[in-house]
This record gives structure tokens, C-alpha cells and sequence, in this order.
């Protein structure tokens, strides 16, 4: 039996172990996958006792994916666009490599299982930090009418664009600014949502039937999913599908098959 984990610091609110177990169970690897709450000061030597104890792989959540980013040896287009990796493997002499899973499975999500477009569509990120940097390159890669970037401070926005220019041409907006396009899709890459973050959106900037998508998940609605509702969003979605999403492409790159993934995501939801 290979063991996989988690490492991150908090960790005991992970799903992760419950979506790699379910995956497992789908395929027939035989596999053990665990939760590891790692202090940034040890997360180098963490990574490299579990490798060297015979570990297939890692995902990596906050605060670590920048680190594991910097430790990589071998980085895939997806990370260094992100700079930031979420899965880690070791190739046969000892290097290690590193993948970034969080782009494609927001767009998965989006796309596979709500059937949403992307192409042709004026989409809003808000956020400037990691989260929001994981998944811009994925979303410009479908092909989207424009892409905008806001943030409560303008100037990480402008940098975010500029940083990620080669790939696409992004926007930066200021917060409820008038002129640009009304938004079909608003995705929500704050850690904090609209609570106590001084962003207070104005809906006149948003098409009339927009969705909205928060990338973190909860029992309940989180802060921007209760904003949107009362904007008169047509669909408030949580981040719960990306993250089976985004864990599904990390076990295709460690086991080489793809797990179902539309089942794990019903039983996880069932038991929120």
C-alpha cells in the first residue's frame, strides 16, 4: 500500500482523504491517503521525509502551495503560470515535481457538471492573491469575451494582470466603477467573501441572469453566495465540485486512470 496526503496548517478540515479514498475504491489502487498538518517552518523537511519513506504523492492547501511551488524541481506550465503547485510527485531519481490541479477543476466544474459556457462570456475575478492566480490562466485558455480582475486594492490586481500578460489580455477594474461590460459569470477568489472585506458590489454591473461561483465551500452559504442571492443571481454555485475536480486530475496524475467524479461530489455534499 503507497501512501498520499495532504499537508497544510489548518488541516482537520480537509475532505481530501474522504475524495482520494472514494477514488481508490473506484479503481482499485491501493492506496492510503492521510492529513498532515505541517508549520510552514517545517514543511521542506516534511516533504522530504515523506518522499524518502516511500510516499507516492502530495497535495498541498494553504499556506503552503507557494512553497511547494519554490521546491520543485520539475514544475508543469500549469504551476509556473500559477506559480503556486497543489500536487507534488517524485520521479525515479529522487527530483520532485510539481503540478497545479486548481484551474482545471474550477473550468471542469463549470463546464462538465453546471454545463455553463465560457466562451464568449465576460467573467469577473475577484481577488488578487493565490486563489485567484491558480485559475486565470485556465480561464483564459476557453476562450472567454474578456476576463476583469477587482480587488480592494488595485494595485495587486495590476500586477496580477501584467504577471500573467504572455498568456492573455486581462482587465482591471476598479470596484463599482462605471463603463466595461456587464459580467455573466462573477467568481469569488477571496478567502473572505464579502464579510467584513469592504466589498460591496453593485449589481448594476452584472448581466441579468448571472452566475455567481464561490470558490470555498461550507455547510451554509458563505457571505458572497447569501450577496448574490439577493443581487438576483440565476445560479449561486459553492467551490465543493472543483474541489473533487481538482483532486480527480491530481489522481490522474499519480495513478494514470481518471475516477467518476460526479458520484463523489453527491456524497460529499450529502454529508456537509
Amino acid at each position: 500500500m503507497t501512501q498520499y496526503a495532504v499537508m497544510g496548517d489548518p488541516i482537520s478540515h480537509s475532505k481530501s482523504p474522504e475524495i482520494h479514498s472514494l477514488f481508490a475504491e473506484q479503481t482499485g489502487a491501493d492506496v492510503r491517503y492521510d492529513k498532515l498538518q505541517i508549520a510552514s517552518e517545517d514543511f521542506a523537511a516534511a516533504i522530504a521525509d515523506f518522499f524518502d519513506r516511500g510516499g507516492g504523492g502530495l497535495n498541498v492547501t494553504v499556506p503552503h502551495k507557494e512553497a511547494a511551488f519554490a521546491l520543485a524541481d520539475h514544475l508543469s506550465l500549469r504551476a509556473s503560470m500559477a506559480r503556486a503547485a497543489n500536487t507534488l510527485g517524485r520521479k525515479p531519481d529522487g527530483s520532485i515535481w510539481a503540478d497545479n490541479t486548481d484551474g482545471v477543476g474550477l473550468v471542469r466544474d463549470l463546464t462538465r457538471n453546471y454545463h455553463l459556457p465560457l466562451d464568449g462570456q465576460h467573467v469577473l475575478m475577484l481577488g488578487a492573491g493565490g486563489a485567484a492566480r491558480g485559475v486565470l490562466a485556465e480561464l483564459i485558455d476557453r476562450s472567454p469575451a474578456s476576463i476583469t480582475v477587482m480587488n480592494r486594492t488595485q494595485s495587486r490586481a495590476e500586477a496580477l494582470r501584467d504577471d500573467l500578460a504572455e498568456y492573455g489580455l486581462m482587465h482591471v477594474r476598479a470596484i463599482n466603477s462605471r463603463g466595461g461590460p456587464r459580467y455573466d459569470l462573477v467568481i469569488n477568489g477571496t478567502s473572505t467573501g464579502l464579510q467584513n472585506a469592504g466589498l460591496q458590489l453593485d449589481s448594476a454591473i452584472f448581466a441579468e441572469s448571472f452566475v455567481a461561483y464561490d470558490m470555498m465551500y461550507a455547510t451554509h452559504d458563505t457571505p458572497f453566495m447569501q450577496w448574490a442571492k439577493v443581487a438576483g443571481a440565476r445560479q449561486v454555485l459553492d467551490g465543493l465540485g472543483m474541489l473533487v475536480e481538482q483532486a480527480a486530475e491530481s489522481f490522474t496524475l499519480w495513478h494514470g486512470v481518471r475516477p467518476e467524479t460526479a458520484g463523489v461530489a453527491a456524497l460529499l455534499r450529502n454529508g456537509l
